[in-house]
């Protein structure tokens, strides 16, 4: 039976963490999951070790986001790790039986699926919807990656290739996501479904200089791979997700149940 680490990322994240953990707790498919807090000074401990008295959770001070990710690919002694932060829940409970399904494909290392971000209050509410679509490597190209919250991938791998690179600031994702996909060219299976629902905000596209800050660290994930991006790569990049906002999922990618 394939075995599915789970890790939670979060920082004074009492208003949203409660929902996170209901949807790993629904989850038909057992799994290890394992909570890096960064030394919240809200409630957020508190609701975790009353809802989730079995996770495994470190509470300390870290350098970042990445750093803490960093710490729980440490501890994770899955057959495959996978991420969801603490304004990140599963679409439906069986998420992880899905994911499982995919990786009885021994050639497969990793998985992805699609994702919704929805309003930060009323969260069946559609904002966004990140439409993945299937992997081939020279999509990196023309500014795709997937969605780093529906991104599986074996522990084998990044016991392999390594973790996040700290240096990259806010593209730590997507370096890592170049690093195994299009450096050592890993074989990933698209899962058609929604996987994940994301509330809206993120920095890097919070203002036209994050933007820019974010387009250098986007070009420095390409060098530090020894990979040169065609000139629009990285513009393309932000520009595929204004057509995020017209598309809507229906039918079996987002089950009404769900």
């Amino acid at each position: 039976m394939t075995s599915i680490s789970i890790i939670t990322v979060c920082h004074n994240a009492e208003a949203t963490i409660s929902d996170c953990l209901a949807s790993i707790q629904r989850q038909t498919w057992p799994l290890e999951h394992i909570l890096i807090d960064g030394g919240s000074a809200d409630r957020t401990v508190d609701i975790i070790r009353a809802q989730s008295p079995t996770a495994q959770m470190v509470s300390e001070p870290d350098y970042g986001i990445y750093d803490a990710m960093n710490k729980g690919l440490r501890l994770a002694t899955g057959d495959i790790i996978g991420f969801l932060n603490a304004d990140d829940f599963y679409a439906c409970p069986d998420i992880l039986e899905k994911v499982s399904r995919a990786f009885t494909d021994s050639r497969i290392d990793s998985c992805y699926g699609d994702l919704v971000y929805v309003d930060s209050r009323h969260t069946d509410t559609v904002r966004r919807y990140w439409l993945s679509g299937q992997y081939a490597p020279n999509r990196f190209y023309w500014g795709w990656m997937p969605p780093h919250p529906t991104f599986f991938v074996r522990r084998s791998v990044y016991e392999k290739y390594g973790g996040f690179n700290l240096d990259l600031g806010s593209a730590a994702d997507y370096e890592i996501m170049l690093r195994f996909l299009m450096r050592h060219r890993i074989q990933a299976a698209y899962i058609p479904e929604v996987l994940v629902k994301m509330r809206t905000g993120g920095v890097s596209n919070a203002s036209l200089e994050n933007r820019i800050k974010a387009n250098k660290m986007d070009r420095k994930a390409w060098r530090v791979n020894g990979l040169k991006p065609y000139p629009w790569t990285l513009w393309m990049k932000p520009a595929r997700k204004i057509g995020q906002y017209f598309l809507k999922p229906t039918g079996s990618r987002l089950k009404a149940q769900c």
